[in-house]
């Protein structure tokens, strides 16, 4: 099925160079109508034309109805175009072409995927993701937690629409912090020999409380000159390949990454140890992002550290502070330790495909885009990062580097989200208060149910309150985390949606129909009630609203799309009776129902959150 939107852009596109020869770069600004009394989408383009040419908008909106009235595939999905203020130009979509698009939505082959009207991109793309990356020498916390389930929602979204996602987890998982780390291990005998085998052992168990390790480790190293020698000397020790510091860094490593990946299935995210690259797998690129930063002239020696000064087209700093003075990236450090700067355009320039194969034979994805689901405070950071790489040709101009920023997670009070005592949340144990709120609330809304189904579907509401709530939200700002409102049964939020869901799947079970029988049908629904012509509308706007959410990688579009979804639908199931209407008509609005719920599991489950047919 087209894009509605799509398609209406490109027939007023045409329309307008057919009426204006000169003006081929003119956009045509199709928009879904914030009015429907006004029609179902709205043309916004000819203003700026019109402008442009100095004319009437008025008068130029009419030379391009013109051209529209004569445009066959706009008369038969559209009436006649109307013209409104100063020279916006209305649709108003046929009822008969909407019930024949949504059988053609309804049709699933049998083994078929359920595209609902999405068509795979006509130009797919290699798409690198760089998300969640926690430090392994921690515990991940709810700082990791947006990241996290906004790069696995943009995954899930990128892959239904047709592209190739490479998932990446750039972890934390060398330097100072583990050379101290390390040491700290020997030095507190955390390390088992394995018996019959002479030279080999594994790290003590007693590192299963990460968090309280690294405390112990850090305050040692900030009053203990002695123990902060030992650490500087194991990260030499490390950096050279010495295989015993290196095998106790391994066995630290895999019990880190172990943690995470019980956050990550607890969480339902995509991420496996498979996508697992840290920021070790760059070390030995390093020395040569030096070497070409030094023989493309951008590297400056500065107070001992090496740095890359990079200036815009009229000669001046393209980065300086407040104060004037310019600000430098800097790639490697006095005592030649490299930084995360370093590291960053290493991972760059494997990506883009400048280095072909890292050592480890890890072939390039040869990416055509690569996003950065990173906290907002690091934007001069990737800014920076960015520019060099451009710079020293690390990445070509036709590979995509953008930043994908978000604000902070905020307490109920609006500052910074923390523990009573002050401390920071730790990830999983925010996961297991949202699932015990949650088995509150669904023992309080059905207490028939068995405690084996109360606590299925308080994890599935739960994590999916947790997820629902960020992901509502625009990615860009700071936003507030409370239980009672993400918890609720009213609202954008994921209990009410799930809820939706579950009442649209209990029609069927009420009426002993198989939704699925339905699937095969792809005739024209009969759409005569303006609650079923409105609900089809919207149905068919998944497309599009899927389009939007990633043109500016921003699920909360998809999220709000959901809710109106959903309220639609309430107003229909208000209006219209299924069940107990006469055929042809009960079937009809049965697969409106089937429609409907499907497209709602099909958008939560884009945005990572699972449904349950019973609540």
């Amino acid at each position: 099925m087209p894009n509605v939107q799509q398609l209406l852009e490109k027939r007023v596109t045409a329309a307008i160079r057919a009426a204006f020869p000169g003006a081929a770069d003119s956009p045509a600004l199709v928009l879904p109508a914030q009015d429907p009394r006004f029609g179902d989408y709205q043309a916004n383009g000819v203003m700026g034309l019109a402008k442009r040419l100095g004319a009437n908008p008025r008068e130029v909106a009419g030379r391009v109805v013109e051209q529209l009235k004569e445009d066959a595939e706009v008369a038969e999905m559209a009436e006649a175009p109307e013209i409104a203020g100063p020279g916006f130009i209305n649709f108003r979509l046929r009822p008969e072409w909407i019930a024949e698009q949504l059988g053609a939505v309804n049709r699933v082959e049998p083994d078929g995927e359920d595209r609902l009207g999405v068509e795979p991109a006509a130009d797919p793309e290699t798409v690198v993701v760089d998300y969640s990356a926690p430090n392994l020498a921690k515990e991940m916390h709810v700082g990791h937690l947006r990241s996290t389930i906004i790069g696995d929602a943009l995954v899930r979204m990128l892959k239904f629409a047709g592209h190739s996602c490479l998932r990446q987890n750039h972890v934390g998982d060398w330097g100072t912090q583990f050379g101290m780390l390390v040491a700290y291990i020997e030095r507190k005998n955390l390390i088992q020999p394995v018996a019959g085998r002479p030279g080999r052992f594994v790290v003590a168990k007693a590192l299963d409380d990460l968090e309280a390790l690294y405390r112990e480790a850090r305050q040692l190293f900030d009053i203990n000159e002695e123990f902060a020698r030992e650490a500087r000397e194991t990260v030499v020790r490390l950096q050279n390949g010495d295989p015993r510091t290196l095998q106790i860094w391994d066995e630290f490593v895999a019990i880190s990454i172990g943690h995470c990946r019980k956050v990550y299935e607890r969480l339902g995210v995509l991420l496996t140890d498979a996508h697992v690259r840290g920021e070790s797998a760059y070390n030995a690129l390093l020395p040569e992002i030096i070497k070409v930063l030094r023989v493309k002239g951008l590297l400056t020696d500065s107070e001992g550290a090496r740095c890359v000064f990079l200036d815009d087209e009229e000669g001046n700093p393209l980065f300086a502070s407040k104060d004037g003075p310019p600000l430098p990236l800097i790639v490697q450090k006095s005592d030649e330790g490299y930084l995360y700067a370093t590291t960053d355009l290493a991972a760059i320039a494997f990506r883009a495909g400048y280095f072909p194969e890292l050592p480890d034979g890890s072939k390039s994805p040869r990416a055509d885009r690569i996003l950065y689901v990173v906290d907002a405070r690091q934007s001069l950071h990737f800014q920076m990062v960015f520019a060099v790489a451009r710079a020293a040709d690390f990445a070509p101009p036709d590979v995509a580097l953008e930043h994908v920023a978000f604000g902070t997670m905020m307490g109920p009070d609006g500052k910074p989200f923390k523990t009573r005592e002050g401390g920071t949340v730790k990830l999983m144990d925010l996961l297991n208060q949202a699932e015990e709120r949650a088995f509150t609330l669904v023992g309080e809304k059905s207490p028939e149910l068995s405690e084996t189904e109360r606590r299925e579907i308080a994890r599935i509401v739960g994590i999916g309150a947790v997820k629902y709530g960020d992901l509502a939200q625009n990615r860009s700002s700071d936003y507030r985390f409370d239980w009672d409102q993400m918890l609720s049964l009213a609202g954008n939020t994921a209990p009410y949606m799930q809820y939706a869901y579950a009442r649209v799947r209990s029609i069927f079970r009420k009426g002993g129909h198989e939704a699925e029988a339905r699937h095969r049908d792809d005739s024209a629904l009969r759409l005569e009630a303006p609650e079923e012509l409105a609900l089809g509308k919207m149905l068919l706007r998944f497309p599009e609203t899927l389009d939007r959410a990633l043109e500016d990688y921003r699920p909360n579009i998809l999220a709000a799309y959901l809710y109106d979804l959903a309220q639609t639908f309430t107003s229909f199931y208000e209006a219209c009776p299924v069940l107990k209407s006469p055929e042809p008509v009960r079937a009809d609005r049965l697969k409106l129902c089937d429609l409907t719920a499907r497209t709602i599991r099909c958008g939560l489950g884009l945005l990572g959150i699972e449904t349950a047919d019973r609540m």
